[in-house]
Parts: structure tokens; sequence; C-alpha cells
């Protein structure tokens, strides 16, 4: 069965040592019945060659644009910031903030 991290870092320890148990080339899982979880999922990735990382992926079509915006908010903040306009400096840093969740909340 083919396995991602994903679905490695969800099982027990007790699946994962069944998992390397099962393996046809027992020298690259050497010594899994030692190892914690944290271990044992390195070991299996290595063995299986399966990238440990982490990928995001936004799911925003527009995410070019949000962050073009972004970037004109923070020249209109540092134009605040000279003038001392401390109001406009509020409604600038709040919009800025609203745009940075959104892009936030669209990573899976």
């Amino acid at each position: 069965m083919e396995y991602t991290y994903q679905d490695l870092k969800r099982k027990t320890v007790a699946e994962l040592r069944e998992i390397a148990a099962a393996f046809e080339n027992q020298e690259a899982v050497q010594g899994y019945t030692q190892l914690n979880k944290e271990h044992l999922i390195e070991l299996l990735c290595k063995a299986m060659n399966i990238d440990m990382h982490e990928h995001h992926v936004s799911t925003l079509a527009n995410k070019g644009e949000i962050k073009r915006k972004i970037r004109m908010l923070k020249v209109e903040r540092d134009k605040a910031i000279e003038a001392k306009d401390y109001k406009k400096l509020k409604e600038v840093r709040k919009e800025i903030k609203k745009m940075k969740n959104k892009l936030r909340a669209a990573m899976v």
C-alpha cells in the first residue's frame, strides 16, 4: 500500500511498527521495535522514499492580486506614518490584517 507523510503521521506507534515489520528489506527498517513515533515515521519515510515536508497549497484563485493589494496598502501605511495620520493608519493596518488572514485561511 502507498502511504503519504500525512497517513503515517495519523497512525499509532503500533500501526507504524506493523508497517515496518511487513517491510521486505529488513535492513532499511532495522531497530524499528525500539523507536518512538517520530523516529519511526522518519525511518519509514526514508525506506519508502516519501517526502517528509508538509506542503501547503492555496485555494485562492486570486492570491497574487491580494498580495499586490497588501503591498499597496503597506505603501499607504508608510505614508500615513510619515504624515502622522493615525486614523488612516489604523484603517490601513486593519485592512492589511484582513487581507493576510484571508490568505492564511485559504492555505490547506
